[in-house]
Order: C-alpha cells, then sequence, then structure tokens
C-alpha cells in the first residue's frame, strides 16, 4: 500500500494502545496484591508483557511504514487481545465469593420467575435457536465490522470509534473483576440450586474450581455447535452482570447511528436485536444483566468520549461534525 502522506501521519501511542496501557498497569497492581492467591500469576504477568511486546511491535511497524494497512493492523492487534483479556477476568473474580444468588434472588423478586431459564423451555425449536445463537455468534464479527468500516468510509473518525469501542471493553472487564457473577449458565448447574422453585443458595467460592455449564437450550445446529465451540475454549464463570455483549453492541448502534451509515446501522441492528435476546435465551445471562448493559452502554459512550475529547483530540484531528 501507499505510504501515508505527512500529514496524515499519527505521532506517538495512540488512545486505543493508551487503553490498553492502562488496564495492563491496572492488573498489573493486581496482580501484585492477589500474588499469593492467584493460581497462576506468573503466566498472567508474561501475558501482560507479551502484549505489551506485540504494542511495541506494531508502533515500530506503523512508523517504519505508514500506511492504511499498518494503520489497520495496530487497532486490529489491540482489538484481538480482548479474547484473551476476558478469561483473565476469572483470575482475579474468582478470589472472591460468589454473588449469584443475590442476582438470581432480583430477578426471582422481580419477575415473580427467572426469565432466562423459561424462554428457552418456551421457545426451544430450531427456527428460534438457530437465529438467536446466529446473533450471539456475531458479537465479534459485528465490531470487526465496525472497525473496518469506518477504516474504509470513515478515517478520520477511526481512532475516536476504535478507542470508544475497545475503552469500552476495559471498563466492562474492571467491573468482572470485582463483581463475581458467573450467570445463570454455570449456577443453575451448581449443586442445590433449583432455579424453577426459586431455590438460590450461596456458592461461596464453588466456583473458584468448577466450570460445570447448565444444558444449552435449543435444537442443534450450525451456530448452536459454534457458540458450543467458542464457551469451551473461552467461557469461564465470569462476566455476568452487566452484560458486555448487550453494552458493547449497543454502543456499536450508537456510533452508527451518530455518523449516519445507513448501510451499516441496516447490517447490525438484526444481528443488535438477534444477540439482545440471545444473551438470556443461551442461559449467559440474567435479564436484570441484560438491562444493565444497555444502560450502562451509555454512560460507557458519553464518559469515554469525553476522555477522548479531554486527552486526545486536537484541532487537527478533531471529527467532522464533532
Amino acid at each position: 500500500m501507499k505510504r501515508l502522506p505527512a500529514s496524515e501521519f499519527q505521532k506517538g501511542i495512540w488512545p486505543v494502545e493508551w487503553a490498553m496501557i492502562a488496564y495492563t498497569i491496572f492488573t498489573l497492581i493486581l496482580t501484585s496484591l492477589f500474588i499469593v492467591d492467584l493460581v497462576e500469576p506468573i503466566p498472567m504477568i508474561l501475558q501482560r508483557v507479551g502484549f505489551m511486546a506485540l504494542i511495541a511491535v506494531v508502533y515500530w511497524m506503523y512508523k517504519a511504514y505508514p500506511c492504511r494497512l499498518t494503520t489497520y493492523l495496530r487497532i486490529a492487534l489491540v482489538m484481538m487481545t480482548l479474547s484473551r483479556w476476558y478469561p483473565d477476568t476469572y483470575e482475579f473474580n474468582r478470589l472472591f465469593i460468589n454473588l449469584d444468588h443475590v442476582f438470581a434472588g432480583w430477578e426471582q423478586s422481580l419477575f415473580g420467575c427467572q426469565p432466562s431459564l423459561l424462554f428457552g423451555q418456551l421457545y426451544p425449536d430450531w427456527w428460534v435457536s438457530e437465529p438467536l445463537y446466529m446473533g450471539y455468534f456475531a458479537y465479534f464479527p459485528m465490531i470487526f465490522l465496525l472497525i473496518t468500516w469506518f477504516w474504509v468510509k470513515r478515517p478520520e473518525v477511526l481512532q475516536r470509534v476504535a478507542f470508544i469501542v475497545i475503552a469500552s471493553f476495559f471498563l466492562y472487564y474492571i467491573i468482572y473483576i470485582f463483581v463475581p457473577v458467573a450467570g445463570p449458565q454455570y449456577y443453575y448447574a451448581a449443586p442445590g440450586v433449583d432455579a424453577a422453585n426459586g431455590v438460590f443458595p450461596e456458592m461461596g467460592h464453588y466456583f473458584h474450581d468448577m466450570r460445570e455449564m447448565y444444558p444449552q437450550v435449543g435444537v442443534d445446529g450450525p451456530f448452536h455447535r459454534l457458540v458450543s465451540m467458542a464457551h469451551e475454549a473461552g467461557e469461564r464463570p465470569t462476566a455476568a452482570f452487566p452484560s458486555s455483549h448487550i453494552g458493547i453492541a449497543t454502543i456499536l448502534l450508537i456510533l452508527s447511528l451518530k455518523y449516519k451509515t445507513k448501510a451499516l446501522t441496516f447490517i447490525l441492528l438484526p444481528l443488535y436485536c438477534l444477540l439482545c435476546a440471545a444473551t438470556v435465551y443461551i442461559h449467559a445471562h440474567y435479564l436484570i444483566d441484560a438491562i444493565a448493559g444497555f444502560f450502562t452502554s451509555f454512560i460507557a459512550y458519553f464518559s469515554l468520549s469525553w476522555v477522548y475529547k479531554r486527552f486526545f483530540e486536537t484541532p487537527v484531528s478533531k471529527p467532522v461534525g464533532e
């Protein structure tokens, strides 16, 4: 690809990289505080060292040959690390006493039932389950689609968009570290839990080692199997409250609507609706997790928009229309 003109070359560490560096330093401090209690602190430290090395490598690649491709790589590689940062939250939150009995109890009090349990029981059919599993599986493709779209169509706002999306993940991950809620897919399978009759015992440190999952709902199909494979590879009893799936997906829609990308919104909207329903349907979240995910998305979006404007935006790089 052609080198970027000097006017488009973006010096220094980028906002998305600062977000990852800040989260890395924060979790390194936590690792040092809990190093005696953590199961595998050394691999956790080495992972952070590796991620910092990755930032350095792509930084020098871009500096040596600044072009559209290396611009994309600097952002995409930070995004790819998110799949490793997610299970990392489990290493911290399993040190704390599990809170699922509290959240399941709130669910029962608010709705008189467990919506996550009943949803799948009422609609186990293939024509319901496969579209919903497809929506759930579309989560990361939706994120990469949005970033790629702005990289191609609106490069002048790519930095802002990428920062808000990626920094939002790290905000949710901080919550997950300190709010140990495993979610229905794990809690319903725990001994003594009878979700159908509203029996929700305290589990203490049960999820420190146990990862048995509640049977998945729906009829076996391609997307059902893909989600099952993804869960087997990287799922942990963590990150239930609030739902980052719904939070991040809502932020994607906000950004798409803000910059009037009609074609992108047309693609994202049906997937968004399916994903929101799927988080409860497949037992990944309590309904209150989903509701909290929706409302916290606006807090994250406006807070990070302010951070970007305050610390990273300059008159030269200020996005058009801002």
